[in-house]
Order: C-alpha cells, then structure tokens, then sequence
C-alpha cells in the first residue's frame, strides 16, 4: 500500500506547503498551518451550481421575487435579514452549550407550526445527538415537533442522497464537524473534510433551492473552527455571544448577503428554552436610585438597531510601579489612546491612576462612537461627579480633541427620546434642522466643551 501524501494547509486561505512553518507563507498569518492528508483527484468531484455556463449579458438575467421564510422567532428574523431565503447557506458558530440546538429546534417547530405561510418539510441531520437526545430536548422545550424529520448521519454522499430524494424546504446539519466524505481519506473536522463538505452541501442546496444551516464548532479563541474558506462559502454567518454564568444571549450576523451585517439579537436563557428580548436597551442599563459618579449612558448602532448603554468607569490611585488599563467590552488599545488626548486636551492626567471601564451587560463595543462618554464616564469618576442619568453623550474623539460626528446620529437621539431621556450632547454636525420633542440637544466641537457642559 502506496504512503499518503502529506501537506500543511493553512486555515486562514487554504494555501498549501510541503513542510511545517510558524508563519503561512501565502498570507503571512501565524500558526495556522495545521497537517492534512493529500486527496487524489477525482472525476466529477465538483459541479457547478447553475445547470448552463452560457455567456449573457446581466441586465437579461431574469429574476425572480426572494421569498423569505420567517422563524417566527422575531430577533432572530432580525439577525437573518428577514428569514430564511430559499437556496441560502447559514453557518452559526458558538461555544458548547450556549445554545444553539435549542434556537434552531424551536426556530424549526414554529416553522412548521406557522400557518400564514407555506407548508414547511424539514429535516434535522445530527451527527452529535441520537434521535432520542433531541426528541427528550423537544419535550421539555414543549414543542409541537411532529412535522420535522430526524436522520442520524454522518455520511456527507447519505446526507446529499436523502435531501435529493426527499426534496425538503430547510435543513440543518448539526454539526458540519461531524461530517465526513467517503472520497476523503482524512478523519471528519480536518480541513479538508469540512472544506469539502460544505462545498457540496453548499451547492445541493444552492441546485435544490433548499435553505441549509450549518452549525459550526469554536476554537479556544473564540473562531470558527476549520478553514476561514467556509465563512466565505456561505452567504450568512452567525455568532452566539454570551457569558456561561448569564442567562442572556446575543446572536450577531458577521455576514449576511441578505440582510444587515452585525444585526444584533437578543435572547434569554429560561427552562422553556430561548426567550426572545424585545427591549434589550433596558439589559445594557444599571438602574441607580440616585445619580452616581463614573457612569455614563450613550447609544451604539447594532446593525439597524439602535441600543443604549452604559458605560461605567472606576479610577483609582494606582498601587504598583505600572497603572492599569482594563476595558471589559472595549477595545483596549483605544482607552490608552483615548487617556492620552484627555491628558493633552482635557486637562486631565491619569499616569498615576488605574482606569477601568465597563460596558454593562457583556456587551462587546467596536464602534468609535462611544469616545466621547468613556472619556466623560472616567472625568466623573475622577472627580468624583456624577453625570445627570438623563443625559446621553455620543461622539467620536479625535486626537486633536475634536468631536467627530458618527453615522445615524438622529435615530440614536429618537431612541433615547422615547426611552425617557431629557438631554444630549452630541457632536455640532449631528445636530437636525428640524427639533426632536422631549430631548434637548446640545452640540459639541471640543471635548473640552463637554467637559465644561458636564461640569466635571
């Protein structure tokens, strides 16, 4: 018997090398070359996902109306865009036990059950689960699940051979990991197995029209596991955020082809499973009897969401040769930033103290906008002052201490509005023309002028 070929592909683009090396030397990417079994080339390994390859110019395509077939589950119509969209590829990631075989078999059983659309045929594929695992699942979720198919399957060639014969509307393979090709000779959840995999399961649903969910394992970091391709095969890929020891959970949408990208959605943990979180600006808010210093609320923009949140702030005399920076939910190399410009333009010098900020609720913030009330929530906490809780501040600092306007400003001011605040200071050229009721805002070109607004 002939020895295997070995390879060492790199996860991140795929590119191959002949020996191992710390840095891929395709895409320069640190420790991603992992060991794989070298396949054989075989005929008729890949098909194309259209029936001609005929040249026609684009303004002849015929098109035909997306119908989007809604979970009934509406954070999680929210994250999809819609629902699901005949033909689309959905891959949901997420660390062991957060939930994501729970939202899936109840997203599935109010599919089935809704009868304002189209008779729904689904078929559940576990690899990881038996038959009985799920049905128990079901039961105590209290799910009316007599519409919905389970196969037990590992096999990708079984898999395809059922989903052509049975022809369903959904799918969902739990988990792609588990699968495995019989013309691959490498164990299931190599790379190139699930590489392979959901190239083939990705183009049956794309010929069939049929919608497919991948659910996808996690590395230590928090990544999908397996090659960074798969996230570029599928149309829609989807994150569970949330803390083990926290009953909520968030469901963000890293892509999406048919919908927003970064969409948030948010869920709570009960014993009937999911429950959905209609004002979720409320999770995200501390609730003081009194106005208490280092607090600050400002409005971020998940998606076409707007969400209010508190940022909390703690400065203290640091006790040891280096100060501490922490930011819980924050970028932390953008606080360090950030205390320099209110050291050179505000006044303010922290070389001698810790900083640490939080963002309430285990929320993660990537967005420039909240600048300018981390800097207010660390002056107030500095001096000892509280903040007005009416008051929302959002902006983005510069390094010459102006405020840079940020996008969507007026649906974050409305929000905040209807929430009950009565005061904003916001950037100058975020300010309407047209006056919003119940809010009075205040625009800003300086940080130093927010300071002296704040009177901190």
């Amino acid at each position: 018997m002939a020895k295997n070929k070995v390879a060492y592909v790199c996860t991140e683009c795929g590119g191959q090398s002949t020996k191992w090396q710390g840095q891929c030397p395709h895409c320069m990417s640190w420790n991603t070359m992992v060991e794989s079994i070298i396949e054989a080339s075989l005929p008729n390994r890949y098909a194309s996902l259209t029936q001609t390859s005929e040249l026609k110019k684009l303004n002849e395509v015929k098109m035909s109306a997306v119908y989007k077939r809604t979970t009934c589950i509406s954070e999680f119509d929210r994250v999809l865009g819609g629902g699901f969209v005949p033909g689309g590829v959905v891959l949901i990631g997420g660390d062991p036990g957060i939930g994501k075989s729970t939202l899936l078999i109840q997203a599935l059983s109010h599919m089935t059950n809704d009868e304002s659309q189209a008779p729904c045929k689904v078929i559940y594929v576990s690899g990881e689960e038996s038959p009985q695992q799920i049905a128990m699942r079901a039961k105590r979720l209290e799910l009316e699940v007599s519409d919905i198919f389970i196969l037990s399957e590992i096999n990708l060639e079984k898999i395809i051979h059922t989903i052509e014969k049975n022809k369903p509307n959904v799918v969902v393979i739990d988990s792609i990991q588990t699968i495995y090709s019989e013309e691959m000779q490498s164990a299931p959840g190599s790379v190139t197995q699930v590489r392979e995999c959901s190239a083939q399961l990705t183009r049956i649903a794309k010929q069939l029209e049929v919608s497919l969910i991948l659910v996808g394992h996690v590395t230590k970091e928090g990544s999908l596991a397996g090659p960074r391709v798969l996230e570029h095969i599928v149309d829609t890929v989807l994150y569970f955020e949330g803390d083990q020891n926290s009953s909520f959970r968030m469901v963000r949408a890293f892509k999406n082809r048919f919908g927003a990208v970064n969409e948030l959605g948010v869920f709570a943990m009960t014993e009937k499973g999911l429950r959905e979180v209609t004002n979720p600006s409320a999770l995200f808010l501390s609730h003081h009897h009194e106005n208490v210093s280092g607090s600050c609320i400002t409005v971020t923009q998940e998606g076409t969401r707007p969400l209010l949140i508190e940022i909390q702030a703690l400065v203290d005399n640091a006790h040891g040769a280096s100060p501490k920076r922490l930011g819980v939910g924050l970028e932390q190399n953008r606080l360090s930033m950030l205390l320099a410009v209110l050291h050179r333009h505000g006044g303010i010098a922290c070389f001698d103290q810790d900083v640490f900020v939080n963002a309430v609720g285990g929320v993660k913030i990537t967005e420039p906008g909240v600048d300018l009330a981390i800097l207010c929530a660390i002056v107030s906490s500095f001096k000892n002052q509280a903040i007005n809780q009416k008051t929302i501040i959002f902006g983005e600092v510069g390094l010459a201490g102006e405020v840079r306007p940020i996008q969507r400003g007026q649906e974050r001011i409305k929000e905040a509005a209807k929430l009950g605040f009565t005061r904003a200071i916001i950037p100058k050229a975020n300010i309407a023309k047209q006056k919003i009721v119940g809010i009075d805002v205040i625009g800003i070109e300086y940080l130093s002028q927010a300071l002296q607004l704040l009177k901190v």
